[in-house]
């Protein structure tokens, strides 16, 4: 519990403090945000702004979560070294992004097959390496089936049909993150929300871990306490930059921000074995990237059938629909972390539920 609390309690020190000094490193640079020109025109006072801000998220979570094992004399699980590696390896792909976007002077960076491919490579590896490592017990760091809360009994997959399935929800959920990052602190807040509710799922996972407390209703997670370590310091590094990064933001994340977040997000749910719960705990995720997708399907649906593509919403993602509807960003932001607010709560409570039904 010791590294709980220091790996959180540092890492929210280190986006707190480091922003500060990232802004003015970032300024004198001229790293600053481009926007695009097809998008809200309120969004053009944004541009100029310091972007890539998502590096020092990166750095406070991987000095936060070190020091914690080290003060607390704990040694990294494979768990959590894999986790990292997909936090920091979908950052890198991210940083590659902005750092086109700003060398060459355009509101877009990687192209998409090529920042796919990034993701590709990156939750392909990741994968291969959570099913390798199995402790004691046999157990490994991700399982060869699909969950809700554990594993669904009979849903057992050969490894290649595992492999596609952690791509899809790696890449599904970075891009989802990314997606919802287009108003200041709309992502970072949300996604502090959900990294906290994993806090706690972890540590009610460890404590009700089959390794000490066999048990009908167990969790057959790897490394449940670990996992909470990393997901405590994500809590707070995403705190922390969103002192900076609340409107009006001196300081945008970028995809370096949104990728690796979305991306461990994944990670940390495919981990619980709780990659369907994902869907109501990242509820807000899942809303506007359906908004965007409806809003495409339904455009080249109309344009095959009369000629002429129509629009479900003003301009997705959803928050931009309401942007062009005359809503305040400061309005549609806090909303929008009201609607992430209840379905963690929700998430948490049918989690919560599984468990007091089967006890």
């Amino acid at each position: 519990m010791r590294a709980i609390l220091l790996a959180g309690g540092l890492s929210l020190l280190g986006t707190l403090l480091g922003t500060r000094l990232a802004i003015s490193v970032l300024v004198s640079k001229g790293y600053g945000q481009l926007i695009r020109d097809d998008g809200p025109t309120s969004h053009h006072t944004k541009r100029g702004t310091p972007t890539m801000g998502g590096l020092v998220i990166m750095l406070s979570v991987g000095v936060g979560y070190g020091l914690a094992m080290l003060l607390t004399q704990t040694e990294p699980s494979a768990s959590a070294l894999l986790l990292l590696f997909l936090f920091f390896g979908l950052g890198l792909v991210g940083f590659v992004d902005d750092y086109i976007k700003i060398v060459k002077q355009r509101s877009l960076g990687l192209r998409s097959k090529a920042k796919m491919a990034g993701q590709t490579v990156i939750a392909l590896a990741f994968g291969w390496g959570a099913l390798q490592f199995e402790d004691e017990n046999g157990r490994t760091p991700i399982s060869y089936g699909i969950s809700f809360i554990r594993d669904i009994d009979g849903w057992e997959f050969p490894t290649v049909v595992v492999l596609i399935l952690v791509l899809l929800i790696v890449a599904g959920t970075s891009n989802g993150v990314n997606l919802t990052d287009g108003l200041d602190g709309l992502a970072c807040g949300s996604s502090a929300m959900v990294f906290a509710a994993y806090t706690l799922v972890n540590i009610w996972q460890n404590n009700q871990f089959c390794g000490t407390h066999p048990g009908p209703k167990c969790y057959e997670v790897r490394d449940p306490l670990d996992l909470a370590v990393i997901a405590a310091a994500l809590t707070g590094a995403c705190f922390g930059f969103l002192w900076w990064n609340a409107a009006p933001a001196k300081i945008i994340m970028g995809d370096t921000g949104s990728l690796s977040l979305g991306g461990v997000m994944a990670g940390l749910a495919i981990m619980t074995r709780t990659e369907l719960l994902l869907l109501i705990i990242g509820g807000l995720f899942v809303i506007i990237s359906l908004s965007v997708m409806l809003q495409v399907g339904w455009f080249k649906a109309t344009k095959r059938a009369t000629g002429v593509g129509k629009r479900i919403f003003r301009m997705a993602p959803l928050q931009h629909h309401f942007e062009l509807a005359g809503w305040e960003e400061i309005t549609i932001v806090i909303r929008f972390w009201i609607i992430s607010g209840l379905c963690v709560a929700g998430g948490l409570g049918v989690f919560y539920a599984e468990w007091v039904a089967g006890a």
